[in-house]
């Protein structure tokens, strides 16, 4: 069987499209079979949760996305370590399960960013703890024009002050800590280096914030400009960094492509629109979410009880630097 009856798949409008799998036991085998109808639900709706699969472990996760998927990415310039796993998956980010993750396409702002994202629930939580979705076509039409005319203009730039205490360090994000390494992946990638008197180092990186979708040529919303943004955190959170840090070298925050700083409200108007986009879906143990990592952004909503939930990167999309002349095309 090489097709997916629409019978099969629940489209309500305005929800996470759901897939029922009648795996028999061989999960990977009934991958294999419908790998091609799946990726075009994907294409077709930017994500779909396929729920029947009975995925229990890394072990068996790994072998079904290594049919459904092209290439697995090992993860560079993470904000946050994960914990490396079998056949290419990793932990999800580490995030206090009391806060939510918000809105944010994976490593939007690499110059090689994953295509597909593979989410596998392996225990479900008590309560909350969705991985909720937003179309980015349907973000973008809904923005402020001039927002949107500003970013498309500009693009966005990403400050990042890396410390041995909060967020990824040197060797995690990079994958070593010797000073030239980093410094010619720095180069590889357009992104600017600072080093600091006390031999730590402050990096930045102007990227694109609106971009055509590789395959379908649709604009957009693409970026982590309100998620990795200072006023995204909480409060107390912000001050004590800033205390600690100063305003310049906090662990990450965003900017204006021209390096102007970005409101608050403007922060938050980004996360409002998100909110007003997203649809969600309550994980069950077992389930495998597909997701167009250029089409939909995705978040993580607070909970309660054990969560684990494992993820891939795949299928990477090359993105070229910031401009918006230029266009992504796959690898």
């Amino acid at each position: 069987m090489s097709t997916l009856s629409l019978l099969d798949l629940d489209l309500r409008e305005g929800a996470v499209a759901v897939l029922r799998a009648e795996a028999g036991g061989n999960a990977s085998g009934w991958a294999s079979a419908h790998r091609e109808a799946l990726r075009a639900v994907v294409v077709e709706r930017g994500a779909v949760l396929v729920r029947g699969l009975g995925l229990r472990d890394a072990d068996g996760t790994a072998a079904v996305l290594a049919r459904l998927t092209d290439r697995v990415q090992v993860e560079l310039e993470a904000f946050a370590p994960r914990q490396p796993l079998t056949g290419g998956l990793y932990s999800s980010t580490p995030w206090p399960a009391n806060q939510p993750m918000c809105m944010h396409h994976e490593l939007s702002y690499a110059l090689e960013v994953p295509g597909l994202l593979a989410f596998t629930c392996l225990t479900a939580p008590t309560t909350g703890g969705a991985t909720a979705l937003a179309d980015a076509p349907t973000v973008l039409a809904a923005l402020p024009a001039g927002l949107v005319e500003r970013v498309e203009r500009e693009g966005w730039l990403l400050v990042r002050s890396y410390n041995d205490e909060i967020g990824a360090s040197l060797a995690e994000a990079f994958g070593t800590d010797e000073r030239e390494a980093v410094e010619a992946y720095c180069r590889a990638h357009a992104i600017e280096t600072d080093w600091q008197p006390d031999g730590s180092l402050r990096t930045r990186q102007r990227r694109r914030g609106v971009v055509r979708h590789p395959v379908t040529g649709v604009r957009c919303w693409f970026n982590q400009i309100a998620f990795l943004n200072e006023w995204t955190l909480a409060p107390e959170v912000r001050e004590y960094l800033v205390d600690v840090y100063g305003e310049d070298g906090l662990p990450f925050t965003t900017r204006y492509g021209d390096g102007e700083p970005i409101g608050e409200d403007v922060v938050a108007e980004i996360n409002a629109v998100y909110e007003s986009a997203t649809v969600r879906e309550p994980w069950q143990a077992g389930d495998l979410l597909l997701v167009d990592n250029v089409r939909t952004a995705h978040s993580r909503e607070p909970f309660e009880g054990p969560r684990e939930v494992v993820v891939a990167l795949a299928d990477p999309v090359r993105l070229l630097g910031w401009s918006p002349t230029e266009e992504g095309a796959p690898r």
